[in-house]
């Protein structure tokens, strides 16, 4: 089994603290626990979305240990003054960007995560915390990269960002919330896996947090765009964004693959299985 969206520095909690122990060094004792917990799971494929203290890194140097294959981008790679400071290393010229790119490389990263969008507002249907990226920007970035050696994995949410990503031939896209039909159309005919992260808005459902009624809402939108894209024979992966709030470590993907199914019905195994067979080909160096 796998979970291709992982967040092992964030604790499913409280973001801040969760970095905050991690902040110094790497904890050894809470990576080994997860881990642990993980190949207890039977999990033996992880694929990080990257921090900017190591513990991705470090993680991925304890995994074998466990039986599980680890993928790293080392860090996400954000533009300055947009979504992304909290977690990654920020840009704010292309040489700078290009400078980063060559810190993941030396680092050992086996993709590169780039951060090209806000996050859903949850307290307001179809409404993004930040605009996306440029156009010609998520283009230049992911071309950089690919020119680089790296496949490629995008934080992005939106008709716009994806359309751009596609454009470019981003290999993953990542959350992918408020996809009109020109971007489900677009995905299902790329070459790009979509890893839509159901659990960080269902398992939100009842939390108290944020209306129910809104999140319902953008539930069902997402789970039709899913089995949009599969119909139309795109590439879906199972990733539970854990460490996200409200999505622990270690059973996210048990309720990844409960939304997943209910959007997939009777060939969620099969869609499944190639999104994974996809990544796990492309995603390593």
């Amino acid at each position: 089994m796998e979970d291709l969206h992982i967040h092992m520095v964030l604790d499913g909690v409280d973001f801040r603290a969760a970095i905050g122990a991690h902040r110094a060094h790497p904890r050894d004792e809470l990576i080994r626990k997860r881990l642990a917990d993980y190949a207890a799971a039977g999990i033996t494929l992880l694929r990080d979305g990257g921090d900017a203290w190591g513990v991705g890194l470090r993680t991925k140097e304890l995994a074998p240990e466990y039986g599980i294959d680890y993928r790293s981008p080392a860090f996400p790679i954000y533009k300055s003054g947009h979504y992304g400071s909290f977690i990654g290393i920020g840009w704010a010229d292309w040489a700078e960007y290009a400078l980063l790119l060559n810190r993941a490389k030396a680092l050992g990263a086996d993709f590169i995560k780039l951060m090209i969008s806000g996050l859903m507002d949850f307290n307001q249907f179809g409404v993004l915390t930040q605009p996306s990226l440029e156009r010609e920007e998520i283009i230049r970035l992911i071309s950089m990269a690919h020119d680089a050696g790296f496949c490629v994995m995008v934080h992005c949410n939106g008709t716009q960002a994806t359309l751009a990503a596609v454009e470019a031939g981003v290999e993953s896209v990542e959350h992918g919330a408020y996809l009109h039909d020109e971007a489900c159309c677009a995905l299902a005919e790329s070459d790009a896996v979509w890893v839509p992260t159901l659990s960080t808005i269902g398992n939100l459902i009842g939390n108290g947090r944020f209306p129910d009624e809104v999140l319902k809402k953008i539930l069902t939108g997402a789970m039709a765009n899913v089995r949009r894209v599969a119909d139309l024979g795109g590439k879906i992966a199972l990733g539970s964004d854990a460490g996200a709030y409200c999505v622990p470590h270690n059973t996210g993907f048990r309720t990844e693959r409960q939304w997943l199914s209910r959007a997939l019905g009777e060939n969620t195994d099969a869609i499944l299985a190639d999104g994974c067979k996809t990544i796990a080909q492309k995603f390593q160096r």
